[in-house]
Formats: structure tokens, C-alpha cells, sequence
């Protein structure tokens, strides 16, 4: 593409002339859009003028701006107990003094955040982006002194580079736009949510949606300039209820989607509002699990995508330790570098460029992480081997270079993380074919039972969980289960097994990201009752209910005899 626009100022980096070159269709789509006017102006006039008497110029200036647009309801009891409509503009400054090899990225040195006006009024947002700016390369030449210290003592080390040097890129996509209808979805979260009245030992029954359209608006002295939408979409249902020994329990449904089009219409959402109602009814009368298990479990492709989110994906972000550490990263995997983390018959790519797996959007798509660079392919565990990190601009230990996965969440600043992790079996199997492994595996260690894990909570703690009975394969749900040691060693040492069921697990963790993952049969695994303490039931019952249990009274008949 063509250049025909060179910014007249340049910023000199060790002799190295670098200057912002725009395409002509970026330049165009800059002078329609006032939010890219203003970054723009103002990204000319700070390289020009930022520089205090005596002090060093910056080598790298950063504007980001996250804008926006989201809507919640809520409903309980079948009424709508909450409802918001919120427009915000975010903006993010980062200013960084010194070179690439060594800058002043560090303490509060890592840029300012502010909210930024969101009418497009240019001369507004040019001023908050001024004084940001200005903020920011004060506390950068703060930070640059303090870092020079701390760092002395490790002079003789040979660290990493602070900064990766990346192409520059230009994307310029539309901006996002939600559009929905509010008064349907309120009617629709009421309707769900008014069959409580089905079950009087229901204690809960709610319904929530969250939609938000955000654009993240990237310029920086390099001469990148992208504009990203992304949109999700949550719609979900949840209940509680407690059983007879005070055990409170809950049980929930929802839908995660990128697009609209897929979210559930009113007879399914009313469909899994009962499914919810019937499970806490079920699991009120259900077992609890013996003290002690240990023993084959077979995690069902929902589990098994938390699993993997909860143990696998954070331990694939490249962070970089502390100085003197001597290894490339932190978490679980900090020295697994070619060693082997998961069963041989497993690998796991994170590819943030599919939008889409089985007839389901994946929230975890982008084209450009949220440092500009653009997303790519990175096969991390290949045949169980750990051989690679997912990296933002922050280089680790033979990792020199960003490979598309630095994000952030609103106001925070950019950290790698995952985007759309897929774990795949070289022998999968199917389902039914994992269930009568974990029978026969009970058979051959004279085991009654295994259990089938279908869903689990936040914490790994199982919600939804059966007694798989070896004699005739018949499910038993119980409750009050917990797992000891369900960390990422049983995921190397105890999966024997994975399923053909890829499953799609769209998440909105501190940013969206995508888990697919199949079941997963692990040989052994200590199940133990839960120390989940019990809680008094209500004294007396639900107001339905009492109305309910009130015999009518006729007008003009006598009252009672007491």
C-alpha cells in the first residue's frame, strides 16, 4: 500500500530515525472518526513537545481508548428487580523513557488511566489525553531512576529485553454497535424467573443478561493505529435451594456468545429454568458422597473446559519473574519449558483468529491484541511437551518477541493471556466409550462405583456429580463432594483418556477467552466429602408458599374458634 503521509516530527532512538507513516486509507479513516482525530492530533503534538528541561524525550508514546456500550437486567421472583443502560470511555496513556533494551515501564511508570469524554467533542478528548500524557511521562522519569536502582545489583545479568520492537500495523474495522430489544428481555428474564412458584423449597430463582459492544480504539509513535470491535453477549439463569441437613446448594445455566443471533429465545430459557428447578429438587434428595474415594472420574466435556481453564490456560501466559529469578516465567509451568506437562496424547493450541468451532462464535476471537500486534497461531503443548508461551510485548528468557497475545481488561494494562485455547486428543474416544472404561477400571479394583462429573464451580468443587454403579452402570446423583488434589500433576500423571466431544466454553474471565475441550477420564482421583458448612433452614416458609397454605375466607363468616 502506498504511503503518501509522513508525520513531520521524529523521534531518535540510538540513531535510529523512527517516524508514525500512515496509509492513505487510515489517514482517511482518521479524519472520519473524532475519537482516531483526537489520538492522532494529539499523539503529533506530544512527540513534538514532551520533554522536560534536562530530561530525555520519550522513545515510545501509547494512546489507547476503550469505549463502551452496555446493558444489564436482572430479574427475580418473576419481576425485574434491576436494570442499566452504560456508555463509558476508558483512556489509556503509556509513556516510555529509554530504549527498548532497558525503559522506564515499571511501578507507576506503567501509564495512566482515565475516563475520557464520550461525546465526540475532539478538543475534549485532545485535552484529557494531555494531561495524561503529561502525567504519565512524569511518573515514567520517576520510574526510569527507580528502576535503574533496583536493578544495579543485576547488572552483570544478561536480562531480557523490556520491550519487544514489533512491525507497526494498520486495521481499521467499524465500531461497534448493540442493538437489542430491551422490553423483550425484560419480559423474558420475568417469565423465567416466575417459575420459582413450582417448587416452595425453591429459595431462590433469578435471571441475569449482560450485553456490551466495546471498540478499542490503539495508536502508537511506531505508526500502528487499529480500531477493533468485539461484542458478548450473557444470558443465564440460576437457582438455590437447601437440603434437609442445611446444605445450601445451587445449580445454573447460560449462554456466552459473540453474536447475537445465537442467544436462546424465551421457551428455552424457560426450558433451563426448569431444568434447574428439577436438578436442585433431585439434588435436595440426594446422597452425600462417602467420606473417602479414590478412584477413577470421568469429567464430562463442561467440566473438563473449566479444568483446563482453571489449570492449563493460566500457566501458558509468559510473565516475566523477578530479577535474579532463574526461571523464564512464573505459575505452574515456570519450569516445565520442554518438559513434558500433560499426557502424550494431548496438545493445546491457542488460535485467536477463528471466530468460530462447531456453529458457535467464540468470544475469545480478535485479530489485534490489545498492544497492536497482530494475533496468531501458537501451538504451546505439542504431544504433551510444553514448547511455547503465549507473550505480549514484555520479552521472557528465549522468547524475544510478542506472538499476539498481550490483553487487557478495561483500565488494566496488558498482560498475556489466552484467546481461544483448543485441547485436542491424537486418540479420542467416544463419550460412551470413556463411561464403560471408568466401569470396567471399578471392576478390576473391585471398586462399587466411579464417578461422572457433569459440571463444576468456580473452584473446581463438583455441582453437578454421579455415582456411576459398576454392576449395571447406573447413575446416581450426589452431593457434598469435593476433590483433593485436582491440580495441574493429576492433569499430567492421572488423565488416561479424552474424548471426540469438543466442547465450547465461552468464559468472561478478567478478558474473554474460549476453552474447547473434549471429556476427560482420569485414572485415579481422591474424592472426599465437602467441609462445606450447613446452614439453618428458614424458620418459617416462602411468602407463596404461606398464602398458598391459608385457607380462604368467606365475607361475613365468623372467625375461628380459638
Amino acid at each position: 500500500m502506498k504511503n503518501i503521509f509522513r508525520t513531520p516530527f521524529v523521534l531518535r532512538l540510538a540513531g535510529i530515525a523512527l517516524a508514525l507513516v500512515v496509509s492513505g486509507v487510515a489517514q482517511e479513516a482518521i479524519a472520519q472518526d473524532p475519537v482516531l482525530r483526537a489520538m492522532s492530533g494529539e499523539l503529533e503534538r506530544s512527540k513534538a513537545k514532551l520533554q522536560l528541561e534536562n530530561m530525555q524525550r520519550p522513545y515510545y508514546l501509547e494512546y489507547s481508548i476503550s469505549d463502551a456500550d452496555q446493558y444489564m437486567s436482572e430479574a427475580a421472583y418473576g419481576a425485574v428487580r434491576a436494570e442499566q443502560r452504560l456508555h463509558l470511555r476508558l483512556v489509556r496513556v503509556v509513556v516510555r523513557i529509554g530504549d527498548y533494551k532497558q525503559d522506564s515501564y515499571f511501578g507507576n511508570g506503567q501509564g495512566t488511566i482515565d475516563l475520557a469524554p464520550i461525546d465526540d467533542d475532539e478538543l475534549a478528548l485532545r485535552h484529557q489525553l494531555w494531561l495524561a500524557t503529561d502525567r504519565a511521562y512524569k511518573a515514567a522519569i520517576e520510574s526510569l531512576t527507580r528502576k535503574q536502582a533496583a536493578l544495579k545489583q543485576f547488572e552483570k545479568e544478561q536480562l531480557p529485553d523490556d520491550f519487544a520492537r514489533e512491525a507497526p500495523v494498520q486495521h481499521l474495522a467499524p465500531a461497534a454497535r448493540l442493538e437489542f430489544d430491551a422490553h423483550s428481555w425484560r419480559e423474558l428474564l420475568a417469565s423465567a424467573t416466575a417459575l420459582y412458584k413450582k417448587d416452595p423449597e425453591l429459595q431462590s430463582l433469578e435471571a441475569r443478561l449482560f450485553f456490551t459492544a466495546q471498540t478499542r480504539y490503539f495508536m502508537n509513535s511506531e505508526g500502528t493505529v487499529v480500531r477493533q470491535p468485539s461484542t458478548q453477549y450473557v444470558v443465564g439463569v440460576s437457582g438455590t435451594t437447601q437440603a434437609a441437613d442445611g446444605m445450601r446448594l445451587e445449580r445454573s445455566k447460560s449462554y456466552v456468545v459473540a453474536n447475537s443471533a445465537e442467544l436462546p429465545k424465551l421457551a428455552t430459557v424457560r426450558a433451563d429454568a426448569e431444568k434447574v428447578i428439577a436438578t436442585l429438587a433431585a439434588l435436595r434428595a440426594a446422597p452425600i458422597v462417602d467420606d473417602e474415594y479414590r478412584g477413577p472420574v470421568l469429567f464430562a466435556a463442561d467440566a473438563a473446559g473449566d479444568t483446563v481453564g482453571r489449570l492449563v490456560a493460566p500457566n501458558l501466559a509468559g510473565h516475566r519473574p523477578q530479577p535474579g529469578a532463574t526461571t523464564r516465567t512464573i505459575g505452574e509451568y515456570a519450569t516445565s519449558y520442554k518438559s513434558r506437562v500433560l499426557p502424550e496424547f494431548l496438545s493445546v493450541t491457542d488460535d485467536p483468529t477463528v471466530t468460530t468451532f462447531a456453529g458457535r462464535s467464540l468470544v475469545g476471537s480478535y485479530g489485534y491484541d490489545d498492544e497492536g500486534v497482530a494475533a496468531q497461531e501458537v501451538k504451546l503443548i505439542e504431544k504433551g511437551e510444553l514448547l511455547r508461551y503465549l507473550l505480549g510485548r514484555q520479552p521472557i528468557r528465549d522468547f524475544p518477541h510478542s506472538n499476539g497475545h498481550g490483553r487487557g481488561s478495561g483500565p488494566a494494562a496488558p498482560r498475556p493471556a489466552v484467546g481461544n485455547l483448543f485441547l485436542r486428543s491424537s486418540q479420542p474416544q467416544p463419550f460412551e466409550a470413556l463411561k464403560q472404561k471408568l466401569i470396567e477400571l471399578c471392576k478390576e479394583r473391585t471398586l462399587p462405583y466411579g464417578y461422572l462429573v457433569e459440571s463444576v464451580a468456580a473452584d473446581l468443587a463438583p455441582q453437578a456429580m454421579y455415582r456411576v454403579w459398576a454392576k449395571d452402570g447406573r447413575q446416581e446423583l450426589v452431593r457434598g463432594a469435593a476433590f483433593h488434589q485436582l491440580d495441574a500433576r493429576a492433569l499430567r500423571n492421572d488423565v488416561i483418556a479424552a474424548g471426540d466431544d469438543l466442547r465450547v466454553d465461552n468464559r468472561l474471565d478478567a478478558t474473554p477467552n474460549t476453552i474447547v475441550a473434549p471429556s476427560l477420564l482420569f485414572g485415579e482421583l481422591e474424592v472426599r466429602r465437602s467441609n462445606q458448612a450447613k446452614e439453618k433452614l428458614p424458620d418459617y416458609p416462602a411468602p407463596g408458599q404461606m398464602l398458598a397454605e391459608k385457607p380462604a375466607s368467606k365475607a361475613g363468616a365468623a372467625p375461628a374458634a380459638q
